[in-house]
Order: structure tokens, then C-alpha cells, then sequence
């Protein structure tokens, strides 16, 4: 009847959810471990700990945790069972390590989201927070078998780094956060939720002694992971509080619009400057055109005239034939003057834009063309996200990469951002992803989402076409689901990432 209830259990069970913070996103890639071993149909051993998502279908815990499922792996099922969702799922363990006390166990039908290792320096003092399925809460609060194997959100517990030891010739870390017998495989952090360890064991308490826990070290967990061909996140800058972060921002983000504003300026009284500066040239050249005219037709009076004068001479002296041509010629120069006098330029200046030149300040809604936009650390908070380089094909009117509208804004300056926020279907993430053409900066800011805050983003973003150029009753259709998105999601953000922006070519 337990095997029953226990197996039934793995595939059945209740959801629970998490606050939006950042040790409650890790929570949700934390799992409950769960090893039960069959012997003629009956069960002889339960076990549990705890594990984390390392990949979406992959989770670490400890070694010692599956040590039952890596020596009789036809008669111990290992079961997954995530904090949210209504089913658990049964694992396999693919890598193995009894030195280090680490486990890597695949397992399908789900995703989780992964945590990420933070690489950078830690002091003894910091502050650090477990996560997991302590046994002696379980042994407190179950009311069946069944309860061990029903999702629920993680018990979490917080202390201080105590500093690092050695301890097997395996390096672990010292701490004074709560954990107890079935808190094994689960994720030591940082305060950003963050990874630094995998708690593994617990000093004994005896006669009034405090109890300390050991973590096996991020060190150790990144040196199974490379040998496991396991890849994952790691993220080495610093942790800061997202408030702190928002509002620094929100400062570089005021300077780079005045920055950018004010070489608009310079940039439009450069423009101006230029185009007088050739306009100037253009009177200069048509004033000296007007002159040369005007010189070249007097030529042609004086010369006609003198012509004039030359076939009287000639006709006083008999030579009558001469004298006509004479006359005709100098006649002739006489009305090519007067028609080069009339027809002379008049010195106004008459040069096409297209002659002057080109301006350098583009419009908010013009094509950039493709860009390669570079993360800024000291501006940026990143908790999992990756800090790669991100491209871009910045096209008119919003248009990003041929396919994703953006809506716009602008202010009185007539410049502007661009936004548009993203409910993907297949991860438990809202990205809200800004540019501004003027500044060149582009944002990611990410919400790390329970279950249901996704359900709920999902419904109030509807359907959106994933397209360019809608026309303007579509554009309002976008803004008004970008706005019903916003509205639902947690009042802070988990992540900002920022990003500068440059030509790729």
C-alpha cells in the first residue's frame, strides 16, 4: 500500500508558489530528491534530499543522496520533485562522483529554470542563504509518505560564509545557515540566489555546541560539471540590490539622455554651421558667376562697337564690301551683348538639399541598420543571465531583426524609446527590452516568474503578431497588451541588463 501511495505520488501532486524575490526564483529549480528501493514488489528503503536545476532537465544534488540508485539501479527509482507544477518525475543519474559527494541525475517531462554559480569573491562574514527539504521540518509536518513526494516550496535558511576548509581533500565551505539530514544537494547562495555550494553535511552538536554546515565548494561543483560535460551559467560580477541598481541606472540613464541631447545640439549647430558655410560658397560662385557674365557682355558692346566704327572708316574709303561685313559683324556682337546681358544670372543662390550637406541627426523612427550592443557591467545586475554580446538589426519605425515590433515613445525633444515586452511560452521569464535610438543603449530587464505570475502574463498578453509595420490600430492593440502585461508583473525586477550599442559593420 506505501509502494502504491509512493508511486502514485511521483506522478501526481499539488503546486505551491514562491515570492518574487531572488532567493524564491532559485527556489523554483530547487527539488526534492527521492530514492525508493523495490525488492519483489516490495518497498524496503526511502530516502530524500534535496538537488537544483543546473540545466532545465538536469539536476545536482549529492552523491551520497543516490548512492542506493547508483548501486542497485534496477531496484531504486529516483524521483524529481519540483517545487511548482502538479506532477513529479522519475530521474536517472548520469554522473557520479563519491569523492566530491556530487550527483548529476537527468529527468524528462518537465522544465525547470537552472540556477547559475557565481565564480566571484566571497568574505568570511557574507551572508548566505540555504535551500532545501530539511527532514526534521518533514518529520514535523507530513501527514503521509505522500507528503514527501508532493511538490512544495523549499524551507530556506540564512546565515554567514564561516570561511573555507578542507575537508576529504575536498574543499567545502563553512557556514552558519540552518540545514539538517535531507537539506544534502541542495544549493548554498549568495544573497542574490546565486550558487557557492551544494550543502552536503553538519557538525554535531554536543553539549551546547553549535552546529555548523558544510557546503561542497563552487570550485569543486565547476570542476564535476566540466569532467560531466555538464554546462552551465556562471556569473562573476559582484551582487547588488536591484533597488540600488534600478536607481543608479535611472541616474546614467538621465545623464545619457542630456548627453545625447546636447550633441543632438552640437550636431545640429555643426549642420547648420556647414550647410551656411557651403550656401556661402554657392552666393560666393554665383556672385563671381554674375560678374564674369556681366564682363564678357561689355566685351562684346565695346567690341561690337568698335566694329561698328571700323565699317564707316571703310565705307569712307570706297571699300564698300568690307564695310558691310564689318557692319554685320559688329552688329551682330552688338545683339549677342545685349542677349548674354539680359539672360546673366542673378547672383540669387539656387542649390537643391541635395547639393548641401547631409545632416547627421537621424529621426527616432529611422533604420540603424545592424548593430553589435556590448553589455555595461557597472550599470547591469545579473543574477543568470548570460553577459554575451547581443546583435541587433535595428530597422525603421521599431522594427527589430525583421520580425519583432516595438512600440515607441517620445518626449518634446523628439527623441524617444522604444519598448516591447516579451511572455514567452516556453520559460517562467517576462523580459521587458528597451532602446533608445539617440543614446544607442539597449536594456533587457527581466522578471524571474512563479508558475502562476507566468499563467497570468500569458493570459494578458493574448496574442501578438510576430510581425513588422502593423498599421495603427494594430500598434495600439500591441501597446494596450504590452500595458496589461506590466501590470501583473512583481513591483520589482529581478535582472537589468544594459547594454551599449554600435555599428556592426
Amino acid at each position: 500500500m506505501i509502494r502504491l501511495l509512493l508511486l502514485l505520488a511521483l506522478t501526481f501532486g499539488l503546486a505551491s508558489s514562491a515570492s518574487a524575490d531572488d532567493i524564491a526564483a532559485t527556489g523554483r529549480g530547487v527539488v526534492r530528491v527521492v530514492t525508493i528501493a523495490v525488492i519483489d514488489d516490495q518497498v524496503v528503503g526511502f530516502g530524500h534530499g534535496s538537488g537544483f536545476a543546473i540545466a532545465p532537465n538536469r539536476i545536482v544534488t549529492n552523491a551520497h543522496v543516490v548512492d542506493l540508485a547508483e548501486r542497485y539501479p534496477d531496484n531504486v527509482v529516483v524521483g524529481i520533485v519540483p517545487t511548482e507544477g502538479s506532477k513529479s518525475y522519475q530521474g536517472k543519474v548520469i554522473a557520479y562522483d563519491s569523492q566530491r559527494d556530487l550527483a548529476l541525475i537527468e529527468f524528462t517531462g518537465a522544465r525547470l529554470p537552472p540556477s547559475a554559480l557565481y565564480t566571484g569573491p566571497m568574505s568570511e562574514g557574507d551572508p548566505v542563504v540555504s535551500l532545501g527539504f530539511p527532514g526534521n521540518v518533514d518529520l514535523a509536518t507530513a501527514r503521509s509518505a505522500a507528503d514527501y513526494i508532493r511538490p512544495m516550496t523549499p524551507v530556506r535558511s540564512e546565515g554567514v560564509l564561516s570561511g573555507r576548509r578542507v575537508l576529504s581533500s575536498v574543499e567545502v565551505l563553512l557556514h552558519t545557515a540552518s540545514i539538517a539530514r535531507g537539506n544534502s544537494g541542495g544549493p548554498l547562495l549568495d544573497r542574490c540566489g546565486r550558487v557557492i555550494g551544494v550543502n552536503s553535511a553538519i557538525t554535531r552538536g554536543e553539549e551546547g555546541d553549535s552546529t555548523f554546515g558544510f557546503a561542497i565548494a563552487d570550485t569543486e561543483l565547476a570542476a564535476f560539471l566540466h569532467e560531466a560535460k555538464q554546462p552551465y551559467a556562471s556569473i562573476g560580477t559582484g551582487c547588488t540590490s536591484i533597488e540600488d541598481r534600478l536607481r543608479q541606472d535611472a541616474d546614467a540613464d538621465a545623464r545619457a539622455t542630456a548627453d545625447a541631447a546636447s550633441a543632438r545640439r552640437d550636431a545640429a549647430t555643426q549642420d547648420a554651421m556647414t550647410r551656411e558655410v557651403a550656401l556661402e560658397k554657392a552666393r560666393t560662385e554665383a556672385g563671381r558667376a554674375r560678374e564674369n557674365v556681366m564682363a564678357l557682355a561689355g566685351l562684346l558692346l565695346v567690341a561690337g562697337a568698335l566694329v561698328i566704327g571700323s565699317a564707316g572708316l571703310l565705307e569712307s574709303r570706297g571699300q564698300r564690301r568690307q564695310a558691310v561685313w564689318a557692319l554685320g559683324i559688329g552688329g551682330l556682337s552688338v545683339l549677342v551683348a545685349i542677349i548674354v546681358f539680359v539672360l546673366r544670372p542673378s547672383g540669387e543662390v539656387d542649390v537643391p538639399l541635395s547639393g548641401l550637406p547631409k545632416t547627421r541627426i537621424s529621426t527616432p523612427d529611422a533604420a540603424l541598420g545592424k548593430l553589435m550592443c556590448t553589455l555595461i557591467p557597472e550599470r547591469s545586475r545579473i543574477t543568470i543571465s548570460s553577459s554575451e554580446d547581443v546583435p541587433i538589426d535595428w530597422g525603421a519605425k521599431g522594427c527589430v531583426n525583421g520580425k519583432t515590433q516595438y512600440v515607441g515613445t517620445q518626449n518634446g525633444n523628439g527623441a524617444g524609446r522604444w519598448d516591447r515586452v516579451l511572455v514567452p511560452d516556453a520559460e517562467q521569464t517576462v523580459s521587458v527590452l528597451s532602446f533608445d535610438p539617440a543614446t544607442r543603449v539597449y536594456s533587457n530587464t527581466r522578471y524571474l516568474m512563479s508558475a502562476a505570475g507566468m499563467e497570468a502574463a500569458r493570459t494578458a498578453r493574448g496574442v501578438v503578431p510576430n510581425v513588422c509595420n502593423i498599421d495603427d490600430a494594430a500598434l495600439a492593440r500591441l501597446a494596450g497588451q504590452q500595458a496589461a502585461v506590466r501590470a501583473v508583473l512583481p513591483p520589482l525586477p529581478n535582472e537589468k541588463l544594459v547594454y551599449s550599442c554600435k555599428s556592426a559593420r
